[in-house]
């Protein structure tokens, strides 16, 4: 294991972007050990919290050991294996929701669907039938309809989804997070967008973005430790308070 997290394609001097995908699979891994830890000091309502906060962290760390590689021995960008890496840790964020304030969470797990495959469609351009604005577009209708329904809105004193609701009312597990909870989704989430425009802004009226400095997989490489590690960690400051 430990050959396979520093032997195999070393990150080039000078490559941060690769350096970026070698302290995501570290940081990814040591997030995992940590929230499993903690699994046995938290109060039992919380324990399946914390294991869901490990699957996501180790699921990822899995997928950012291959796209580093991926990344230092082609120079290009993992699309597929991060959006595999994306279909199977967004839907267990929403997951760890249900979990945190026993709201079905049906529609919301399908719009995460949605929301993915769109981008993938988008990014990839596999379909060759729509053009990445549109597939931008359906993306980011899911999206926002996501904060809806976790009550991001409630933040400006607006309306709010079931989710939201329950996260914060009395019968939610942790009232005291749920505002925490809904600025990741409207905030944290909202950094995949800026990735998603850096990275298909070819021939678009939004041409332009990937020339700024960051790149296109340091942003999302940003995005995931903020929204996967952060995430359990709120979680788990909240179980133990």
């Amino acid at each position: 294991m430990l050959n396979f997290i520093f032997d195999a394609a070393s990150v080039a001097p000078g490559d941060f972007t690769g350096f970026t995908f070698f302290i995501g699979s570290v940081s990814m891994l040591a997030a995992t050990v940590w929230f499993l830890m903690q699994h046995g000091q938290v109060d039992k309502k919380f324990k399946d919290s914390m294991l869901v906060a490990a699957l996501i962290t180790g699921i990822a760390a899995v997928h950012y050991f291959y796209m580093r590689e991926q990344w230092v021995l082609t120079g290009e960008s993992p699309t597929e294996l991060r959006y595999i890496d994306w279909i199977l840790t967004v839907p267990l964020m929403v997951v760890e929701f249900a979990l945190l304030t026993g709201v079905g969470m049906r529609k919301l797990f399908w719009a995460s669907v949605v929301m993915l495959v769109a981008g993938y469609f988008g990014e990839s351009g596999v379909t060759g039938m729509l053009d990445a604005q549109i597939w931008g577009l359906i993306s980011g209708g899911a999206y926002f309809y996501m904060a809806y329904e976790v009550g991001c809105l409630t933040i400006f004193g607006g309306p709010t989804g079931a989710v939201g609701t329950a996260l914060n009312s009395a019968s939610g597990k942790i009232p005291s997070a749920g505002r925490m909870l809904q600025w990741y989704v409207l905030v944290g989430w909202a950094i995949y967008p800026l990735g998603y425009l850096m990275g298909t802004d070819a021939g678009m009226w939004y041409e332009g973005m990937s020339n700024i400095a960051l790149d296109m997989n340091v942003v999302y490489n940003v995005g995931d430790a903020i929204n996967k590690i952060g995430f359990g960690m709120a979680v788990w400051s909240a179980a133990r308070s």
